[in-house]
């Protein structure tokens, strides 16, 4: 679970977002850091129990740094005020499927599989659904995923208004193939993460994307 001084240093940061306070409270900084990855090994070592891709995952894997890139934002706060962290199988690709939480007051969730792919791996994911929609619709339409998760996140935002270049617009899975992200994702009540077992009950709810993820792989990594 979450530490209540973790929470408080972030609702303190979202009020006082610059260098000068950041430095005044260093100290605070330090243990925040510390209570962050603790955080993290409790929920890492109940997702590896559950998914045995995870095993070579350590804490430093799965932590962001705090401080935000504004070199093209309009919002110039240096630091981020909320606590993520992601666990995937490939630590080294950039786009390998994984389980990500997100702790932000009012804005938390959880969710997991590919964000934005590269234009390159998206076409392998869409490959992957053509010849083989019937397995992804089985694992969409398995009752521990649709229970927490519904089916993957659409928004106008995410799809293609007609059908992607070279497949066919008449294609079964042409809802699937539309797609231009394959995330699935879960609004989480903040109360949530102060919970003893918080680290159980989340690794059980994250593993129901575990076959996705396993079928976003299994694209990624098949060659023409």
């Amino acid at each position: 679970m979450i530490t209540k001084e973790a929470l408080q240093f972030l609702e303190d940061l979202v009020a006082n977002n610059n260098t000068e306070w950041m430095h005044a409270n260093k100290k605070r900084y330090e243990n925040y850091k510390k209570d962050y990855h603790n955080y993290i090994a409790s929920i890492l070592s109940e997702m590896k129990s559950l998914d045995q891709s995870l095993e070579s995952l350590e804490v430093k894997n799965c932590t962001f740094r705090i401080n935000r890139d504004i070199r093209f934002s309009k919002d110039k706060s240096p630091y981020k005020t909320n606590m993520g962290v992601w666990f995937t199988q490939n630590k080294n690709r950039k786009n390998s499927p994984g389980y990500y939480i997100h702790f932000e007051k009012g804005k938390s969730f959880i969710a997991g599989g590919v964000w934005c792919p590269e234009p390159s791996e998206l076409k392998q994911i869409r490959k992957e659904i053509e010849f083989f929609h019937d397995d992804l619709n089985a694992i969409v339409n398995n009752k521990s995923f649709k229970n927490e998760f519904g089916n993957f996140d659409r928004d106008e935002n995410n799809m293609l208004k007609k059908a992607p270049k070279d497949f066919n617009p008449n294609h079964p899975a042409i809802e699937f193939l539309k797609l231009k992200s394959y995330t699935a994702s879960q609004k989480i009540d903040d109360k949530l993460f102060t919970s003893p077992d918080f680290s159980k009950l989340i690794a059980q709810k994250l593993i129901a994307l575990k076959p996705m993820n396993d079928f976003l792989r299994r694209a990624l990594e098949t060659e023409d």
